[in-house]
């Protein structure tokens, strides 16, 4: 069951081949393969990389894909 990695919520939605939105804290997730990018979606519609706040080393990296993936 996959987790939201900013508000640990199971309602997850699916949007696109590898991309899903959290509907508990209205963020966009990306996932390819290893790699995840997190995004804030803005009033009009553009995305904001949120990467740097959940990504700050390959510790954190692998925290929230565990979460994901588990």
């Amino acid at each position: 069951m996959m987790r939201c990695p900013n508000c640990n919520s199971k309602d997850i939605g699916k949007i696109g081949s590898h991309q899903f939105y959290c509907w508990g804290c209205f963020i966009e997730l990306t996932v390819n393969g290893e790699k995840m990018s997190v995004y804030q979606v803005e009033e009009d519609g553009t995305l904001s990389s949120l990467d740097d706040l959940f990504f700050e080393d390959e510790a954190a990296h692998n925290h929230v894909h565990e979460q994901l993936n588990g």
